[in-house]
């Protein structure tokens, strides 16, 4: 199941990212500046142990946008590097992802996959954080419209 939410949360967030507030903390491109690689990550328990630095970035980009926070949302800052530390589990908020990114999982490959509807595209047979969150850390509350069919006189 870890590769299957991979692919999903690499597809569902190349399709966000047209701008990120990360896009700044990525690596330089090869013309004209120095290639700087990324890091390996750690301290990974719910994306594969060998997801690839780049894919981390874009996976986490995607939470970013569709969530409309910033890293320290869920990461702790590190006041001496001067940098988000993204290993370290100090904000319950990281836990709440981790959980958030097993839900989403979970219902997409043990209930959307058996939704055989050839009019839907395979994004309107996916969850992702932005399905519910719409940009905003918190989800709205749903509250539905007054019911339309009102009985006629």
């Amino acid at each position: 199941m870890p590769r299957t939410f991979l692919m999903v949360a690499t597809l569902l967030t190349l399709s966000v990212l047209s701008s990120s507030p990360l896009q700044a903390q990525e690596a330089p491109s090869s013309a004209g500046a120095a290639h700087r690689s990324m890091p390996k990550p750690v301290n990974l328990k719910v994306l594969p142990k060998d997801t690839s630095p780049e894919d981390v970035m874009k996976i986490m980009q995607g939470f970013s946008q569709q969530l409309g926070v910033q890293c320290v949302f869920c990461h702790s800052w590190d006041a001496a590097a001067k940098r988000p530390n993204f290993a370290s589990d100090e904000k319950p908020e990281k836990g709440t992802a981790r959980t958030m990114m097993q839900m989403t999982t979970e219902i997409n490959a043990k209930y959307l996959s058996q939704i055989h509807d050839p009019d839907a595209s395979p994004a309107q047979k996916t969850v992702s954080c932005g399905t519910c969150h719409r940009g905003q850390s918190m989800p709205a509350v749903f509250e539905p419209k007054p019911h339309a069919m009102a009985p006629k006189p």
